[in-house]
């Protein structure tokens, strides 16, 4: 019982970190290129994770900054759609890599991961809105 217990805690957990990942794609893969870069150069572990956090937060700071000062809707657009778009993707992917090792059918496949792929990209919208939200109308 207690391993039981044990595994859905466990699936419980990963899946909360998964869900964030993916809606906090374009900072984690902004911070990750970072990251290998200033590493690449020689610069040390500890030099490469303090230029991928600023990295990250720079990613995050400059979309809430553009969604926030930018009068031009279509302008406000295209920076959450940059937001929005690697969050799609990573959600896509993530059911895709669940979902394959269960079924066979390609349709099922392809119409899960789409659906989530949404779920997560509006999700990732709405967490920015949020974000900008409270941290401009100070």
């Amino acid at each position: 019982m207690t391993l039981i217990l044990l595994a859905i805690s466990a699936i419980i957990t990963f899946c909360f970190i998964a869900w964030h990942l993916a809606i906090f794609a374009l900072p984690f893969m902004v911070g990750l290129t970072a990251f290998q870069w200033v590493y690449a150069s020689e610069a040390g572990f500890v030099w490469s994770g303090l230029a991928a956090l600023g990295a990250a937060l720079a990613s995050v700071v400059l979309v809430i900054a553009v969604v926030g000062l930018a009068r031009n809707l279509a302008v406000r657009l295209v920076a959450l759609a940059v937001f929005a778009v690697p969050a799609f993707l990573a959600g896509y992917a993530l059911i895709y890599g669940i979902l394959k090792h269960g079924t066979d059918s390609a349709l099922l496949l392809n119409s899960a991961g789409i659906v989530a792929g949404l779920v997560i990209g509006i999700a990732a919208i709405v967490n920015l809105n949020a974000l900008g939200e409270s941290a401009l109308s100070r």
